[in-house]
């Protein structure tokens, strides 16, 4: 039997999200799980199947369900990547910092360990395109910055550091734009991301996290 009063309010889809979500919260399906058809839900929630389906579209969205075409609706995550984000993007430079220390440093120190050739090969090419732009635009340079550091915590080969560091990047971003809109830009600052991927290439992975607390505290 399912735990889903039917609906009986205005504003019908935002109810379904608030349903559907709510079951979501409490582990009703499980990550990868096929959700219940359009017309099983729109059967739980006493609503019609076009209410159900503006309100997966909303889910999918957000980035908490997938819609396999022909195929059916997969849960694809336990939290809204848009909540998370709204939640990083209020975070102080120091808790950022911080986080930074946390998260980024720990990932190189394991790519430092786990780095393949084509890790390397992305590594050497993103790093060519950023020093091009060090001294440019100042966006250009963070967007290019960004990925090289994104490929670096890739190069530890866990999907989950990855994907934390993907919704974290936006914070690093702010971080850099307000420090570099007041100091400039030393060309000693971008050469430790030249000597922290030789540390990675080297295989040294004290080398590689010390490298990058020192490119964290000194952007």
């Amino acid at each position: 039997m399912s735990d889903i009063s039917p609906l009986v309010k205005r504003s019908l889809v935002d109810q379904a999200l608030e349903q559907l979500r709510l079951r979501i919260n409490h582990g009703a399906w499980s990550v990868g799980q096929r959700l219940p058809t359009e017309p099983e839900l729109a059967a739980e929630l006493g609503i019609s199947r076009n209410t159900v389906r503006e309100a997966m579209r909303v889910l999918a969205f957000s980035g908490l369900i997938e819609i396999r075409q022909g195929d059916g609706s997969y849960l694809r995550a336990l939290a809204d990547p848009l909540d998370t984000l709204k939640a990083l993007s209020g975070c102080t430079q120091e808790q950022a910092r911080e986080t930074r220390q946390i998260l980024e440093v720990e990932a190189i120190g394991l790519a430092a360990l786990r780095r393949t050739d084509e890790d390397l090969r992305a590594l050497r090419e993103a790093l060519a395109v950023s020093g091009a732009h060090y001294h440019g635009d100042l966006d250009s340079y963070i967007a290019c910055d960004l990925v090289f550091h994104g490929l670096l915590v890739d190069a530890a080969h866990n999907p989950t550091l990855s994907e934390l560091y993907r919704y974290f990047s936006s914070v690093v971003g702010a971080q850099l734009r307000k420090t570099l809109n007041i100091s400039p830009r030393r060309q000693q600052v971008f050469d430790l991301h030249v000597q922290l991927l030789d540390a990675v290439e080297q295989r040294d992975p004290e080398r590689a996290k010390a490298l990058s607390r020192q490119l964290i505290n000194e952007p």
